[in-house]
């Protein structure tokens, strides 16, 4: 039977003192920590499971705390996350978690986290974000975006920037959000690639559908993880690389 094959990796990077994302893959979260390699993790395909990044706001306070917030509630409702509503109202609760942390402890107002995943099924995928964290379909050789970027329309000559329009929490006083979803359908080959900006800033586009090109095994996340280090690791790097597999 198919299965889900998951590489993981988190990694504060060559500047930022600490990491503040997170991620999650079925039940497991990795929470605003460090991994030293990728961490491959096997899932059946059929009930639910959520594979997301979360990538905590930097310049606000608390961002690990937001991003470790949302991965852990994702986790625990992922199993019945089988529709498009039900997804949306996850993720709208998740907003309000934030909101009410923050409340209830005033350190952390202005607290918020990008998010962007994909809830896997037994013959499609539920693809979602708030914010600028990617989703990228890498099945055909190439890198398709499947995300939408909350990021306003770059000047000329620019290809990334740090202003996001859309984030779960991030202000000082309750907004309400609204997710971009879409489905893809999964079949054995299917490779989708869950990423924080800290890997699709500092690497272009053409170079990391080249590594995954060449690479069509789970080192394809260190390699992944490599070129963003050797771009300089500007910002955290955290990145699931999902396989269908036989």
């Amino acid at each position: 039977m198919p299965h889900i094959a998951v590489s993981v990796l988190s990694h504060q990077g060559l500047v930022r003192e600490r990491n503040e994302d997170s991620l999650v893959a079925g039940p497991w979260t990795l929470c605003a920590t460090v991994t030293d390699s990728p961490q491959t993790l096997l899932f059946p395909l059929g009930t639910p499971c959520v594979i997301a990044v979360a990538d905590g706001l930097g310049g606000h306070p608390g961002g690990e705390v937001a991003s470790s917030l949302t991965v852990r509630r994702l986790a625990e409702a992922g199993p019945g996350l089988d529709d498009e509503e039900a997804l949306r109202e996850e993720l709208r609760a998740c907003n309000r978690a934030l909101y009410d942390a923050a409340a209830a402890e005033p350190a952390l107002t202005t607290m918020g986290t990008t998010v962007a995943g994909l809830v896997l099924a037994a013959e499609e995928a539920m693809v979602f974000n708030i914010g600028d964290s990617q989703v990228l379909d890498a099945s055909d050789g190439g890198l398709r975006r499947l995300s939408v970027d909350d990021s306003p329309p770059l000047p000329p000559g620019r290809r990334t920037t740090n202003v996001v329009t859309s984030t779960l929490g991030g202000s000082a006083t309750a907004r309400d959000v609204e997710p971009h979803l879409s489905r893809v359908p999964l079949t054995v080959g299917t490779r989708l690639l869950v990423c924080s900006d800290g890997l699709t800033d500092p690497v272009p586009p053409e170079q990391l559908a080249a590594i995954l090109a060449e690479h069509r095994d789970g080192r394809a996340a260190y390699e992944l993880w490599r070129a963003a280090i050797d771009a300089g690791g500007p910002d955290n790097i955290t990145l699931a690389l999902v396989s269908v597999e036989e």
